[in-house]
């Protein structure tokens, strides 16, 4: 079992809308809501450029990046956070079964480690694999065979938990199974879903049963 991470098993956007707020605005920058929502979900450098510019000193979008991820983790841990619908659930119905699972996400490694802990699945969820794991983010499959590879099954036997399109497509070039939580788009996924509390009790064996 592979779970995405923000938007599957946690909804953190909040957190990082008032970290990149902040943070810019400490720098003289101001970020409108609407530039933050264009770029959700994008790397640093990528909303940095559209922000200060294509000619912004490295350094300088290297020192903001980190201090908005620092920003963000101490929001984390400080206010804490609340699994979506069925998440957790899910997570420890297939921990107490046998199964073997890691969160494979686009996200610094910190912030998945922190995320994981306020979410209080670290038992479940022992392993995974982060940004500084892989050279290409989603759709690029690399980051679901490094976390293949940490709980030691092979991609034909791993199912892959995601909201977003990118994400069930690097699923499929894995060639993994995929279910899809939350928006239209995922259509492409094998099972698609509103909410983790709506997959049937046999999802997961059905699934692993299909090969």
């Amino acid at each position: 079992m592979l779970w995405d991470l923000d938007g599957t098993l946690a909804d953190s956007r909040a957190y990082h809308w008032r970290a990149w707020r902040e943070t810019m605005a400490a720098d003289g920058v101001v970020v409108t809501e609407a530039q933050f929502g264009a770029s959700f979900g994008q790397r640093n450098d990528r909303i940095l450029s559209a922000w200060l510019g294509p000619d912004a000193a490295p350094e300088r979008v290297h020192r903001l990046g980190e201090a908005k991820e620092r920003y963000f983790r101490e929001l984390v841990e400080r206010e804490g956070l609340v699994p979506l619908p069925g998440a957790a659930e899910w997570a420890r119905r297939l921990d107490r079964e046998g199964w073997r699972q890691a969160i494979a996400s686009s996200a610094p490694r910190l912030n998945v480690e922190v995320m994981r802990r306020a979410l209080g699945l670290a038992e479940c969820l022992r392993a995974l694999a982060g940004a500084e794991d892989v050279r290409a983010g989603k759709p690029d499959p690399e980051v679901f065979f490094v976390a293949a590879g940490r709980v030691g099954v092979p991609p034909a036997r791993c199912i892959v938990v995601e909201d977003a399109a990118a994400g069930i497509e690097a699923a499929r070039r894995a060639g993994m199974r995929s279910i899809g939580v939350g928006a239209p788009l995922l259509a492409a996924a094998d099972v698609a879903v509103g909410s983790l509390a709506d997959l049937p009790p046999d999802a997961f064996d059905r699934l692993v049963g299909s090969r």
